[in-house]
């Protein structure tokens, strides 16, 4: 299956989901990534601001706050073709929203690659290797191959996102950790091999 065709797959699957199922289940997982001993020893978080779709991650920048924790989000150049992590401080304003539904900081403290701890990253699918299936875009896969980028790598989502295998092209960038309401799974992770 190309990717495209997963990407058609796994999105049908995500719509598929139910909004109250899809409110209880991102608890969930929000719960297991807190746990995690990445996020609980990160001063610096960046996190992705959710789509309607996608496990929805308030919870864990709320507590994020609550532990005293810096908590950046993507700042999306659509021209650059590129995003820049910038501190953010609230869930309820400063942002533009696009014609997809992703919220973008109009404004923010961008905040260095090297200061950043843990990059929880979405995406539409992950395979066990930590192979991951974005949009087609390549904005993460460009953010990891940042050099000052020193931070774990966590794929967020829900357990339907992980699927056998993933095609890998030469810049597809992996994830170090996968966490969704069901488990968390780590990979030592040499490229996706």
């Amino acid at each position: 299956m190309d990717k495209a065709e997963l990407r058609r797959k796994l999105m049908d699957c995500l719509l598929a989901i139910p909004s109250e199922q899809r409110n209880e289940r991102s608890r969930k997982a929000c719960r297991n990534l807190v746990s995690t001993a990445e996020f609980q020893g990160a001063s610096t978080i960046m996190m992705f601001l959710s789509l309607s779709h996608e496990v929805d991650t308030s919870e864990a920048i709320l507590h994020a706050w609550q532990l005293g924790k810096a908590v950046a989000v993507p700042k999306i150049s659509w021209q650059q073709r590129h995003m820049i992590p910038v501190q953010i401080n609230s869930l309820e304003t400063g942002f533009s929203t696009g014609a997809s539904g992703l919220r973008n900081p109009i404004s923010g403290l961008p905040v260095p690659f090297g200061e950043i701890d843990l990059v929880v990253t979405p995406a539409l699918g992950f395979d066990k290797k930590g192979n991951r299936l974005g949009r087609g875009g390549s904005y993460y896969d460009r953010f990891f191959a940042n050099e000052e980028l020193k931070a774990a790598r966590c794929g967020f989502g829900f357990t339907e996102q992980i699927i056998e295998s993933i095609p890998v092209m030469e810049h597809d960038e992996p994830v170090d950790i996968i966490v969704t309401d069901e488990e968390i799974i780590y990979f030592d992770n040499q490229k996706g091999v």
